[in-house]
């Protein structure tokens, strides 16, 4: 959850530790600090707040050095305040470290530190860290201090060491949450994400777990927690550093909202044949064979993700005729799930190192599950310790909300319902030709959809003062009503529910009235009618409908709206299979400008983080 860099080169260091925080800042921003070495002395600033209050302090008393360290937090042990903040220095102050994740058994560790008359200022877990490799130093290196450190740590933890005793190092272990390693011309970076050093190399390492990484100027030195070494060759990362630039867009969200068409293009691309109406996912490196046997599918994912798990039970459910179940990563492994070599686990993750997703994935890999990770990122856990991997392609997403992560996770999970349906016969060609032809006018659909922004703008004006909000969908678009919600509440803080809208009348139709809006997703499908009603029944208790509807179901929608009171909002027409996708849009966009309108911080919204890297 923390943003971790560190850089050791010729290059000057402030500047490059700054750079790497700010494109880190979407994963804490409670406080930041940064730590440089100069002749044998560390020197170390931090500020509590953003980043740009710890930009400020280095600006009114400038510091530099010869290599450094820096951290973005997001808090787990301790208030967000100066004293709390990372980097965090042992009793000498000579001894630095930044942290992300849980020492579990840190209280223990403290007090143990403490009777042998180690001095603590904070209250952070991570401090002890600082304290532990001082008792282990011996004057054999730093890394070796910190491998008989590690032996007494419990948890889930990235670290990034400095010592002023022992100088031109930084050590980097990973145990849980990520770390990548980049490999530059004569220059060599740590961080806790590509984005933060995509400008200075795109040749990463990305640690495992267990995994030690020495950065010197001579290089880079992988190894073990236990000192074995290991060969580990740099993958080439091919996203534009540009890509994670604003681009002109008036935050992150919004540039990332109107890069679905691409992103969703870059998903499809390659994987259908428009001549043979064909799917082809050989390169997740799982055999179609292997589908043809299977009894069930397993989903895992959390927050957004799941909600695509819940999409993706639709499309395999009705493609290729198999039973699944959708779990929450942070559930499924406290329940003794069933399963076994004929169930298909898929775990849904943007980052591929979110912890409840892949602890989840771990425990159906001890059972013998079949594993496949649906993931953003090239080289993160998921896809390492998975049996195979369906790659979204989206490009970095910086916005904590995600977006075009979700519609492309959607993509994935259609044309992976397509390959499990082909494998399985349940398709033939030719009942497979009509899906691949939609799913390439999907980009021009989804652009057309966007068309709705200003539109929607000038809904969130008059709706953005409003303290509850229902979202109501029926099948394969009621995930997309808790999508939705959950937009709303991430970046706007307003209360919103999603709902399927079949239960309305089980409980939630007791809320509403004059100041409940309700947004209603009508597309005209096999469920229309049924929709239709419950927009009646909201009107009858006074509520205020915003209904979303596909074109050809205009006329129909519009005649139960007040056109004083209500709103109606249009898509295009699209296979019910893909609406989906085209619904995100308005509802993307709705949050988004709620969120704006109300002053809020859209791209680094209060309390959450980008990847959730601890349990």
């Amino acid at each position: 959850m923390c943003g971790i860099i560190g850089y050791i080169g010729d290059a000057a260091v402030t500047p490059i530790l700054l750079d790497g925080l700010r494109r880190l800042e979407y994963r804490g921003y409670d406080s930041a600090g940064v730590a440089l070495v100069r002749d044998g002395q560390v020197t170390i600033r931090r500020s509590a707040g953003k980043l740009a209050n710890l930009e400020a302090a280095i600006a009114a008393s400038p510091i530099d050095g010869v290599y450094g360290i820096g951290h973005t937090r997001w808090a787990t042990h301790g208030r967000p305040t100066e004293e709390n903040a990372h980097p965090h220095r042992d009793c000498t102050g000579r001894i630095v470290v930044i942290h992300n994740g849980i020492i579990e058994n840190y209280l223990e560790l403290k007090r143990e530190l403490q009777a042998q008359n180690h001095r603590f200022v904070t209250e952070t877990d991570t401090e002890v860290v600082a304290h532990l490799v001082e008792r282990e130093s011996r004057g054999d290196g730093l890394e070796q201090a910190v491998r008989r450190a590690l032996t007494r740590l419990r948890g889930q933890f990235a670290l990034v060491l400095l010592s002023a005793d022992d100088p031109e190092k930084i050590v980097a272990v990973r145990n849980g949450p990520p770390l990548v390693v980049g490999i530059g011309n004569g220059e060599y970076f740590v961080a806790s994400d590509t984005p933060a050093i995509l400008a200075h190399t795109r040749d990463m390492v990305f640690l495992g777990d267990g995994e030690m990484a020495v950065l010197t100027r001579a290089g880079v030195t992988f190894t073990d927690f236990t000192g074995h070494p290991l060969e580990r060759k740099p993958q080439r990362v091919t996203w534009d550093p540009v890509m994670a630039e604003k681009a002109g867009y008036k935050h992150f969200m919004l540039k990332e909202i109107f890069e679905q068409p691409a992103a969703v293009r870059d998903t499809i691309l390659g994987r259908v044949s428009p001549e043979s109406g064909r799917v082809f996912l050989e390169e997740i490196g799982i055999a179609s064979d292997t589908f043809r046997h299977l009894d069930r599918v397993s989903i895992l994912a959390c927050g957004t993700s799941w909600h695509a798990g819940l999409v993706g039970k639709y499309l395999i459910e009705t493609l290729a005729r198999l039973p699944v179940e959708v779990d929450y990563g942070s559930e499924y492994r406290y329940r003794d799930p069933i399963a076994g070599a004929d169930v298909l686990a898929i775990a849904i993750t943007q980052s591929g190192e979110t912890a409840d997703t892949l602890a989840a994935m771990r425990e159906a890999r001890h059972k013998h599950a079949i594993t496949l990770a649906i993931c953003n990122v090239v080289g993160s856990m998921a896809t390492r310790e998975s049996d195979g991997t369906l790659y979204t392609h989206a490009g970095p997403e910086i916005g904590v909300a995600s977006t075009k992560a979700f519609t492309s996770q959607l993509v994935a999970l259609y044309l992976l319902a397509l390959a499990i349906a082909q494998a399985r016969g349940t398709l033939t060609d030719g009942e497979l030709r009509p899906h691949v032809d939609a799913l390439l006018r999907l980009p021009a659909l989804i652009e057309q959809a966007l068309k709705q922004a200003a539109a929607i703008e000038e809904v969130a004006g008059r709706f953005h003062t409003r303290k509850d909000f229902l979202y109501l969908g029926r099948g394969i678009n009621y995930p997309i009503a808790l999508e939705g919600a959950l937009k709303l509440k991430e970046i706007s803080y307003i209360h919103a529910e999603g709902y399927p809208a079949g239960e309305m009348k089980h409980g939630p139709i007791a809320l509403i009235d004059e100041q409940m809006p309700v947004v209603a997703l009508a597309p005209r499908d096999a469920v229309f009618e049924k929709m239709l009603g419950n927009i009646q029944e909201a009107k009858a208790r006074g509520g205020t409908v915003i209904a979303l509807t596909t074109e050809s179901g205009e006329e129909d929608v519009r005649s139960l709206l007040d056109p004083n009171a209500d709103v109606l909002l249009t898509v295009p027409d699209v296979p019910a299979l893909l609406l989906p996708i085209v619904l995100s849009i308005p509802m993307q966009l709705l949050a988004y400008d709620i969120a704006v309108r109300r002053g809020c911080d859209v791209d680094q919204p209060r309390n959450l983080a980008k990847s959730v890297t601890v349990e």
